[in-house]
């Protein structure tokens, strides 16, 4: 199987996407709400050629923390995300088990699994979560 790895050119860098990227769940609803926190050079990532996944771990959390109070949104990430040029990342057994290994730089069991999938999967997770960057997990 040959992987074929991806150059982009990102705020004046370049990083490598060998598989493409996974949105965090903030990443998701700043950009599907058109949030001016939305940086820039995630932006770029999503709008690239490169293969953009939303897991379902976000659409539960987004689904558990609405149901909740504890979130709003301007428009329903989850359809908006479905109708644009994304991809379903569904959860399995091996990003499951690989949650169990991470070490605890992060307690969030949302963002833990993200981790695990991006880990996993050989994905770039597009995130401002200053914790997820302690990880050795390609991040954008």
């Amino acid at each position: 199987m040959i992987l074929t790895i991806r150059c982009l050119t990102i705020c004046s860098s370049v990083f490598m996407s060998e598989l493409g990227f996974l949105l965090d769940t903030h990443v998701l609803i700043w950009w599907t709400d058109g949030d001016v926190r939305l940086a820039k050079k995630h932006l770029r990532a999503i709008e690239s050629e490169a293969p953009v996944f939303v897991s379902s771990v976000s659409v539960f959390e987004i689904v558990v923390k609405r149901s909740l109070g504890k979130l709003e949104t301007g428009d329903d990430p989850i359809r908006k995300a479905a109708t644009g040029n994304t991809r379903e990342l569904p959860v399995t057994w091996k990003h499951a088990r690989a949650v169990e290994a991470l070490p605890f730089h992060h307690r969030d069991p949302f963002d833990r699994l993200l981790i695990a999938q991006a880990s996993t999967e050989g994905l770039t997770l597009l995130t401002s979560d200053a914790a997820i960057l302690q990880y050795d997990i390609a991040t954008l």
